[in-house]
């Protein structure tokens, strides 16, 4: 059994990170800049962001490397940077993480769209396949093929990371969409779907990250828990839903109290695996942290 699996399943409830894309700002990643480029050439800062969620009192960290695919890095001219990049991304979380913490290894959304023509299913899954190798030889102990909308994407991401490295492979959609018969990706996913193809993919967690707030976050789990009862489950809620401003600024309404608010609820309806996504940061997983403490 993977290691870390093994943790979830005697732990019962592991915490997580949350927001990375907001604190890389702060240390000043400009509008327009490859964030993964940063690994390489702003490394201390990367490196930070993984500790001060250690130090919150993480169990699991993330990866600099969301965008870290070809397709993506080609929009910067990084194409033939993929492997530097990546191992360089799960290289910086391991050595803040050391051996107090795991390291969950961010593969995002290509941003292409197979039944549109614009990419091939072996393009898509060489391209998962590329940099789920580079992050597990960077050190990551679990892979998380996350933020996905469409079906067929988000379980070639699964399988090329399943079937190419020896790390179990979380798969996690984001459900934006509420409909009369429940939550739905962009893509009209339901978290049923998801879960009985990405098990069939070979996923070895299910999960859901972004756009909704912790209390919106239940219903993803229980509809989840009604495919699996033994499949552990990620929840990555954003710090409720954003909020834009009249001057284009960001909030986000949860507060870290609001979000801990929630956690004795989603592990009762069977999450595993706590964290946050947009908006939340160190003080969010520390108040996370104070209530998973209560139960164990």
């Amino acid at each position: 059994m993977y290691p870390f699996i093994q943790v979830i399943q005697e732990k019962k409830v592991l915490v997580s990170d949350g927001g990375w894309g907001t604190f890389l700002v702060q240390k000043g990643l400009q509008a327009g800049e490859c964030p993964e480029l940063w690994c390489v050439e702003h490394p201390d800062a990367v490196r930070e962001v993984a500790s001060m969620y250690v130090a919150a009192g993480a169990d699991i960290v993330m990866t600099n490397s969301f965008g870290g695919s070809v397709f993506k890095l080609a929009h910067f001219g990084l194409e033939s940077r993929v492997n530097e990049l990546n191992m360089a991304a799960a290289s910086l979380s391991r050595q803040a993480a050391g051996d107090t913490a795991f390291v969950m290894a961010s593969i995002g959304p290509t941003g292409k769209i197979l039944m549109m023509g614009d990419v091939t299913e072996t393009a898509l899954y060489e391209a998962f396949k590329t940099q789920a190798l580079a992050l597990e030889q960077g050190g990551a102990d679990a892979i998380i093929v996350e933020t996905m909308t469409a079906l067929d994407e988000g379980c070639i991401g699964v399988r090329a990371a399943k079937e190419n490295t020896q790390l179990p492979v979380i798969s996690s959609f984001t459900y934006d969409t509420k409909t009369p018969q429940g939550y739905r990706t962009m893509m009209g996913v339901s978290p049923t779907q998801m879960a009985e193809a990405a098990l069939d993919a070979g996923a070895d967690v299910l999960g859901a990250n972004c756009s909704l707030g912790s209390d919106e976050m239940l219903e993803i789990v229980q509809e989840l828990r009604t495919v699996t009862s033994d499949t552990p489950v990620l929840v990555h809620p954003n710090a409720g839903r954003p909020i834009q401003k009249q001057n284009g600024s960001i909030t986000y309404p949860e507060t870290p109290e609001i979000m801990a608010g929630n956690v004795i609820a989603l592990v009762e309806a069977g999450a595993n695996i706590i964290g946050g996504c947009c908006g939340s940061g160190p003080a969010h997983i520390h108040a996370i942290r104070e209530v998973v403490d209560t139960l164990l």
